[in-house]
Parts: C-alpha cells; sequence; structure tokens
C-alpha cells in the first residue's frame, strides 16, 4: 500500500510520486482496543482497501506523472522546489496549462460512488462534538496538507463525517479509515474535496 506525495524526485513537493506510507509507530485508538484480531478482520473484509491513486482519473493522472520540464528541471531544495512554486495564480496561465489544472482539478471516477472503502490517510479536523472529539474531519495522503502545506488537489481530499466522534492524539498518526464512499463536493475556508466518506470503523494504519 502507498501513498500519494506531491513531490519532486524523491524528497520536495513538484509533481508527483507513488510513495511509501509511513507508518506511525505508538498510535492509539481510543474506543477500539476491544476489538479481537477475528472483530478486525471480519470487519476490514466488507470493504474494498484502496490506495489514492484509485481516485484520480487517468487523464489528470497522467498529466501528473509526467510533469513539464519546469517542475523537472527545478534543483532540488530549491526556493522553487516547493508544492506552493507549482501553482500558478494567472487564471488565463492555469486555463492553458493542463498541468496546472491537475494540481486543482476536482474531477472524480464516477465509479467509486457509493463503494464501500478502506483508505489509509492523515486526519485534518474540522469539528468537533461538545467533549471535544472529532465528528468531521478531511482525510488526507501526507502529514501536514492543508495545515503545514497547501492541499492537494480535491480528488486526492475526503471529506468524513463520523457522529460517533474521534479521539486524535496527535495529527502525525495515521489512520484506515473505512465507510461508504460518494463523489460529492464539499468546500470550506481550508481546501475543497472531491469525494465524502460516511465512516463506519477506523483502525490505526499498518503496512499490509
Amino acid at each position: 500500500m502507498s501513498m500519494f506525495m506531491f513531490c519532486k524526485k524523491s524528497n520536495c513537493f513538484s509533481g508527483l510520486l507513488v510513495v511509501p506510507f509511513l507508518i506511525v509507530m505508538g498510535t492509539t485508538v481510543h474506543g477500539s482496543s476491544q476489538q479481537t484480531s477475528s472483530d478486525l478482520s471480519n470487519q476490514i473484509s466488507n470493504y474494498e482497501t484502496i490506495d489514492w491513486i484509485d481516485l484520480i482519473p487517468k487523464e489528470d493522472l497522467d498529466i501528473l506523472l509526467n510533469p513539464p520540464s519546469y517542475i523537472t528541471d527545478v534543483e532540488d531544495g530549491s526556493i522553487e522546489d516547493k508544492i506552493g512554486s507549482q501553482l500558478k495564480t494567472d487564471p488565463v496561465a492555469v486555463e492553458n496549462d493542463r498541468y496546472q489544472q491537475a494540481l486543482i482539478s476536482k474531477s472524480i471516477k464516477p465509479e467509486m460512488d457509493e463503494k464501500k472503502v478502506r483508505v489509509p490517510g492523515f486526519i485534518v479536523p474540522l469539528e468537533f462534538n461538545d467533549e471535544q472529539i472529532i465528528t468531521e474531519f478531511f482525510l488526507v495522503p501526507y502529514f501536514g496538507a492543508c495545515i503545514h502545506m497547501p492541499p492537494p488537489p480535491p480528488n486526492q481530499i475526503i471529506y468524513v463525517k463520523y457522529p460517533k466522534g474521534l479521539i486524535l492524539e496527535a495529527l502525525y498518526h495515521p489512520f484506515w479509515i473505512s465507510g461508504k464512499l460518494k463523489t460529492s463536493l464539499i468546500e470550506n475556508d481550508m481546501a475543497t474535496a472531491a469525494y465524502t466518506l460516511d465512516m463506519e470503523n477506523y483502525e490505526p494504519y499498518s503496512e499490509e
């Protein structure tokens, strides 16, 4: 299983590469510790495990995996070698640049609608209940997205609702999130998500 990051070559943010999803040890999930291995296996079998790449339409993916020269020619570690530097702000430039369009694409894969899926990711809290437990959040493919770094394309963000609530001890703790995926657009001041998910189960991330 791998995660998508917006990286040039191997360590920066320019273009798209499939990179290993980092395992964060010591993750604790409240409310799930009483589940047995058998219970967890039965739950997992009810969902299709997907990767973030599965959410990107082929035409966008082809562009992102083959970035233009102004991206690939950037020197590693330079000021230009940042995700924010990739994004052009001139509307005309964006309209005429297919790569720029892919970076902000809201395009989805219709066949993913109403699928019961299981996907790994990091949590960006949006709403809390009276006990300050997370009830709504963005699920993103890399740590820091929408907070310390600009957001990934909308088709790489999933808006998740979980009325039961989830306690997150640290933002760098990744999870497997399971539920019914929908191709519904959600926009707020932080980011735009091209997919939503009604969460049914969650568990600490472990590599498979």
